[in-house]
């Protein structure tokens, strides 16, 4: 396992004596991180006890674009507006997300986390009320909100599990939970706000989202938990110091651009090559989650434990992905067809996985800043994949798009083979 720290030099004057950010009064057993070995990887189960408020939070950032994206026929009816109108909407909050993410990543390792968390919840709540509202414009700002809101939430628990174990392996499983949480989320989307709408309808599902998202707001302000000391490093200077991690900021950039611009059209793959239905594409939908959460899962809690190495996965993920969306595109067979739709989403969420493992491990006092720059290019991948996507599908249908995304992944390979160069010679990239 490698245990450089990222950026050693860069943070010179920096103390390396960190208090963890927790909570006694969520943990069992004691105190959690301090008396961890850096290298001891406890059970997800235990882990989870230790983590549960944080994975609840995860679970409902992610609940207002999910029954956005449940009800996107039945929100725009009752706006009086087309589907695709009130679908590009979405687009303002990945504008949003990148603007905050990009301007408050510094600011995560100079506060504590889950105050910045709770701050983050208090917005995504006033989402929640504006977009019951159910106005077009009501829906834009519910879109921008949501956006902003989720720059700060997902970085701040992802930061804030890892600070509960210290600085090992056990610190980036810890995130990768949380990851792996939200992908549950967005996989189960039926039960969780389509049953309980048949009861209040998707307004009442985004009243009832406000409501849990401020009582988790409350109890992470008042019980923030022991703070890791702010950084000496200055805001630009956090920036700077994140230089040794553009390889693994360009895979997660990379990675999502090919990842998400592929499933902005995955439908027209199912509709032009086997006429699915739209209740039969959701079904091909639950594969593609249901790859992506495993995937997610399972990848983290090897590389956390040392079985496999994460710069390895990352690189071999990222080839078998680059053969199956190029595939997809060709492919005649439904069965063959599914069979490369989930993995993809298997491949993908383990080479996002691990780049979260990475981070953790390598960004030392700076993870904050790491992790909120990471949700920021993301997000820029994920609306650059769509836009060149929509291109390469217009000028030249499913083999322009086959040609798009598989360029894309082929050139995420390039810095998941620095990262792995570097890995072999000690740490991530430090520029020496």
């Amino acid at each position: 396992m490698v245990g450089v720290s990222f950026g050693t030099a860069s943070l010179a004057g920096v103390s390396g004596d960190s208090e963890l950010c927790e909570d006694s009064s969520w943990t069992h057993g004691g105190s959690v991180g301090v008396g961890v070995a850096v290298d001891e990887v406890p059970g997800d189960l235990r882990m989870a006890r230790r983590l549960w408020p944080l994975l609840l939070a995860s679970s409902v950032g992610l609940l207002p674009y999910t029954i956005f994206g449940t009800f996107l026929v039945r929100i725009a009816a009752d706006a009086g507006t087309s589907a695709a109108v009130m679908g590009g909407l979405r687009g303002l909050g990945g504008l949003a997300a990148l603007a905050a993410g990009a301007l408050l990543a510094p600011l995560l390792d100079r506060v504590a986390r889950l105050r910045a968390a709770a701050l983050g919840l208090v917005v995504l709540a006033l989402a929640s009320v504006v977009g019951a509202v159910g106005h077009l414009v009501a829906m834009g700002v519910f879109c921008a909100l949501v956006g902003a809101a989720m720059a700060v939430i997902s970085p701040a628990l992802t930061a804030s599990a890892a600070d509960r174990f210290g600085g090992g392996a056990a610190a980036g499983r810890a995130a990768t939970l949380v990851t792996a949480t939200s992908a549950l989320t967005v996989m189960l989307a039926a039960p969780v706000v389509a049953v309980p709408a048949l009861l209040w309808g998707w307004r009442g599902d985004l009243v009832m989202t406000a409501v849990a998202a401020l009582g988790l707001a409350v109890v992470f302000y008042r019980r923030p938990g022991r703070v890791v000391p702010a950084s000496t490093l200055g805001y630009w200077a956090s920036y700077k110091a994140l230089k040794s991690l553009r390889p693994l900021l360009a895979v997660a950039l990379l990675r999502s651009a090919a990842f998400m611009g592929y499933l902005s059209y995955l439908a027209v793959i199912y509709d032009a090559r086997f006429g699915l239905s739209p209740s039969a594409f959701a079904l091909v939908w639950t594969v593609s989650g249901g790859g992506y959460f495993f995937g997610n899962l399972i990848a983290g809690r090897v590389v956390g434990s040392g079985r496999v190495r994460a710069h390895l996965l990352m690189f071999w993920a990222l080839v078998v992905s680059l053969v199956a969306v190029v595939a997809i595109y060709f492919t005649t067979v439904l069965v063959v067809a599914v069979v490369l739709t989930g993995v993809l989403g298997l491949c993908h969420s383990a080479v996002a996985a691990c780049v979260i493992t990475l981070m953790v491990r390598h960004s030392g006092e700076a993870r904050g800043t790491a992790l909120g720059v990471t949700g920021a290019s993301v997000n820029l991948g994920t609306f650059a994949g769509a836009m060149v996507g929509g291109v390469g599908l217009g000028f030249a249908g499913l083999p322009g798009a086959a040609a798009v995304f598989g360029g894309i992944t082929a050139l995420s390979l390039v810095p998941a083979a620095v990262v792995w160069r570097s890995e072999r010679a000690g740490g991530v990239a430090t520029g020496r």
